[in-house]
C-alpha cells in the first residue's frame, strides 16, 4: 500500500494566499478601488460617523472598514454592500450599475437577452 498524504488547507491560508497564485490586478482597477474607498470615508465623514459607528451598522470591524476605506480589495461585496447600506447609499451604488438606464440598455431593451452568452 501506498501512504498518502493528505493536505489541508482553510479558506483563511487561501485567503492569505497560501497555495493560491496571485492574480494580477490592472492598474484601473486599483485606482478605483482607492477612489471608492475614498468616496465612502467621505460618505462616512459627511454624515459626522465614526468608523466605529459605521462599521458596527455594516456587522464589520473597524479595521476592516479602514481597509475598504484604503481601497483594498480583497475586501468582499457584501462589506462593500453593508458598508454603503450603513451610510444610506446601497440603493444609489445598486441604481448606479442599471444597465437598462445607459444608452445601450435603453436601445436594447426590447430584446430578449439570452440565458447565456457564448463565444
Amino acid at each position: 500500500m501506498f501512504a498518502t498524504t493528505h493536505f489541508t488547507s482553510t479558506i483563511d491560508d487561501e485567503l492569505k494566499g497560501a497555495n493560491v497564485p496571485a492574480r494580477p490586478t490592472s492598474i484601473q482597477t486599483r485606482r478605483a478601488g482607492v477612489e471608492l474607498g475614498e468616496h465612502l470615508s467621505t460618505w462616512r465623514k459627511l454624515q459626522g460617523l465614526t468608523a466605529q459607528q459605521v462599521a458596527e451598522r455594516a456587522g464589520i470591524t473597524r479595521q476592516t472598514l479602514a481597509r475598504l476605506e484604503r481601497g483594498e480589495l480583497s475586501v468582499g461585496m457584501d462589506v462593500f454592500l453593508n458598508v454603503t447600506r450603513a451610510l444610506g447609499q446601497l440603493d444609489r451604488v445598486v441604481a448606479s450599475m442599471d444597465p437598462y438606464d445607459t444608452p445601450v440598455g435603453r436601445a436594447r431593451a426590447d430584446e430578449a437577452l439570452p440565458q447565456r452568452v457564448r463565444r
